[in-house]
């Protein structure tokens, strides 16, 4: 089974009102969600905002789990970045939007949430801080790497 028809079933699960957990791939979104151990908690993507996380699709059979950074009412076009990326970003319409994540699920199967006053805030001066993610990051990954995180 491929990983596109994996998510489009638990977009189409989303859709009919049931509660994904979905495993995350790839760095990413360190330190928020750390891909590869950590699942993600998907629900139908409702009154979206600019810090949550979602599951879009940026291009052809091209999905990501990223956070909003921006949204343009008017064209209906939203911006995301990876929390682990230092630049770049992806876009894609309202309409490619396939899930929000509302919480993260560690490999114990406890849950955190994504979207608490905390969290968010976390988020929004993680975002502010670009410019020294770069060492934050590198610290972080070699911890993760040497201690099996």
């Amino acid at each position: 089974m491929t990983d596109q028809i994996i998510i489009q079933e638990a977009a189409r699960l989303v859709a009919d009102g049931i509660s994904v957990t979905f495993p995350v791939k790839g760095r990413s979104m360190i330190p928020f969600i750390i891909g590869g151990k950590e699942s993600v908690i998907l629900q139908r993507p409702d009154n979206l905002k600019v810090g949550h996380v979602i599951l879009a699709e940026v291009g052809p059979d091209r999905y990501v789990v990223h956070r909003i950074i921006r949204i343009d009412n008017e064209s209906g076009r939203i911006t995301l970045m990876g929390d682990g990326n230092i630049r770049g970003t992806e876009s894609c319409m309202q309409q490619h939007v396939l899930a929000r994540a509302t919480h993260v699920v560690d490999p114990q199967g406890r849950r955190r949430p994504l979207e608490s006053r905390g969290q968010m805030f976390k988020a929004r001066i993680w975002y502010w801080i670009r410019p020294f993610r770069r060492i934050i990051l590198a610290v972080l990954r070699r911890t993760i790497r040497k201690y099996k995180i």
